[in-house]
């Protein structure tokens, strides 16, 4: 699905990943899933039906359209259908086998009744709900660790006792005005990689051990690369895999499923940027061949 001529966000990264994961002998075709699109009804467990209706039929208004951040299309709805469905499909494919990764996902920004920030639907509150209402999960626990807190996570799901959202993000990025998360941990801009890890280490061991999820959906979001546009973080490729192993080894240890998504990434470098997006891939297969 291409975008217009000079647009900020890095489509061309998804299919590039798919490429690099299959080069580079991470994944094999047959390894991947594609889902049927999301039906409405599943979207509205964590979205206003009015809000639903309007954008899948193109009929939101100009400035909602401004505040996504791109254009409407046929294509862009149907795609945002289908990498909703992959989430929830990378969900059941955890729970069936103990870990499962996505090539999409992380639409944090999303809120109840509109878009933002290149997220339309969020997949993260959906899946989460869906897992509970099926009663295929009691208790889901959400560790976002994209750049950007997770704003639309956690105003929709402010009041889920059952899902437990966790955000560590850079205090002095997008959004301007941050939701509450269950647990939010702010950090400066120009953190490395040491001291992001401390960090992430003391807050997983007290939340996983705490809240005792049945599933931990982890956006895997690699923006907070030292070389991302948009991220103001100081991470390098080896503190992002060694981020990856933490959490991951953590869920393992602990026998929680673990559902991964790729979250946010932005460079005009897409090989670079889809390198650093095959990383979760990597860990995630390193780990289930150790099991």
């Amino acid at each position: 699905m291409a975008l217009p001529a000079g647009h900020r966000f890095p489509m061309a990264k998804f299919g590039r990943l798919y490429e690099i994961l299959v080069r580079d002998g991470v994944a094999a075709p047959d390894q991947f899933h594609c889902p049927e699109p999301a039906p409405t009804t599943t979207i509205t467990l964590a979205h206003a039906p009015e809000y639903v209706a309007h954008y899948l039929e193109g009929r939101l208004d100009d400035r909602a359209m401004r505040r996504i951040g791109f254009p409407w299309s046929p294509a862009l709805a149907l795609r945002t259908r289908t990498a909703l469905a992959s989430t929830l499909l990378t969900a059941e494919l955890a729970l069936q086998h103990g870990l499962a990764c996505s090539t999409a996902g992380g639409t944090h920004h999303a809120h109840y009744d509109f878009g933002s920030g290149y997220c339309i639907f969020n997949d993260l509150a959906v899946t989460a709900r869906h897992l509970i209402q099926q009663e295929r999960a009691r208790r889901v626990l959400i560790v976002d660790l994209d750049v950007h807190q997770g704003d639309g996570t956690a105003a929709i799901l402010q009041h889920d006792p059952d899902i437990f959202t966790f955000s560590i993000h850079c205090d002095a990025n997008f959004p301007y005005r941050k939701q509450q998360s269950d647990l939010d941990v702010a950090l400066p801009p120009g953190t490395t990689d040491t001291p992001y890890l401390a960090t992430l280490e003391s807050h997983l061991t007290e939340v996983s051990a705490g809240f005792r999820p049945d599933l931990v959906l982890y956006d895997a979001g690699v923006d907070p690369h030292r070389e991302d546009a948009l991220g103001k973080l100081a991470l390098t490729d080896a503190g992002l895999f060694q981020r990856d192993t933490m959490v991951l080894q953590r869920c393992v240890s602990l026998g929680i499923p673990v559902a991964c998504v790729i979250g946010g990434g932005y460079s005009h470098d897409i090989d670079a940027l889809a390198y650093r997006h095959s990383i979760i891939h990597r860990v995630a297969t390193e780990i289930f061949q150790s099991l």
